[in-house]
């Protein structure tokens, strides 16, 4: 990890936990899952929809060859069918890379579902626990999307911790589409992201992200990332955040910024 990197980290992590907490505890205001790698075991109430959209800019600098930039639009439409489980579908509209090649298309679909089995135990630690499987459907063209679906299954576990902290875990694994050859190939991913709530408004965390090769030969991931989340209304949320590669491949950065809005319930 270079200078630059441990510089960014330092800085984000003393912006992100540096200031006092303050949790509101609004039982209705809206939980959302981005702009995070981390998925926490909260769910929609049912009978709601919510948006859940942003854009992201990246950079990827590669040996000998011109910098890789990326804008992607981003877009999550969460439906919640009971108090413990919700379904997604998730798509990325517009991907458009400039560097060694330039193309711009529709990038990746997926179904997604999420069901919350266990609550959290209240005056302790223990925490909520829930599942995610997902599909990614193959209908975005190379080099923004698989040529075949990717599936796979992911736990979830969020924990209140004293402090007014919260700290979402993820673990889990997934098949990917192969081409050449052709195939699956197992990958495992990890995430987890330490919160923190900054008086009634404002939350915050900071996480780190792991996931092995997503092709045969290349090299596992490990990524930081920090943000902020601002809830306009109870219904109605904006978030940031910056992003950074530790090792293999991955963006030198990556700015997101986003904004989620809860219809019904």
């Amino acid at each position: 990890m270079g200078p630059r990197a441990r510089s960014l980290i330092a800085v984000c992590a003393a912006v992100a936990l540096g200031a006092p907490a303050a949790l509101a505890g609004e039982a209705n205001r809206i939980q959302v899952d981005r702009p995070s790698v981390s998925q926490s075991t909260s769910t929609v109430p049912p009978g709601a929809l919510q948006i859940e959209s942003g854009v992201e800019y990246a950079r990827t600098r590669t040996g000998g060859e011109p910098d890789e930039r990326r804008l992607t639009l981003d877009i999550a439409l969460r439906i919640g069918l009971t108090e413990r489980i919700e379904v997604t579908l998730e798509g990325e509209p517009l991907v458009r890379i400039r560097g060694k090649q330039d193309d711009t298309g529709n990038g990746d679909v997926s179904l997604k579902g999420k069901y919350r089995f266990l609550e959290k135990r209240e005056g302790t630690w223990w925490p909520s626990l829930g599942v995610m499987p997902f599909v990614k459907l193959a209908v975005a063209h190379a080099p923004h999307g698989p040529d075949r679906p990717d599936f796979g299954l992911i736990g979830l576990a969020s924990f209140d911790l004293p402090w007014r902290l919260g700290l979402d875990v993820n673990a889990g694994l997934a098949g990917l589409g192969q081409s050449h050859p052709g195939g699956y190939l197992v990958q495992g991913v990890a995430s987890a992201a330490l919160g923190r709530e900054l008086g009634e408004r404002w939350s915050t965390y900071v996480e780190l992200f792991y996931a092995s090769q997503a092709e045969r030969g290349a090299r596992d991931v490990v990524g930081f990332d920090t943000g902020v989340q601002f809830f306009v209304t109870a219904r109605v949320a904006l978030d940031a955040a910056v992003e950074t590669s530790l090792a293999g491949p991955g963006p030198d950065y990556a700015f997101r910024a986003g904004l989620s809005v809860r219809f019904g319930r």
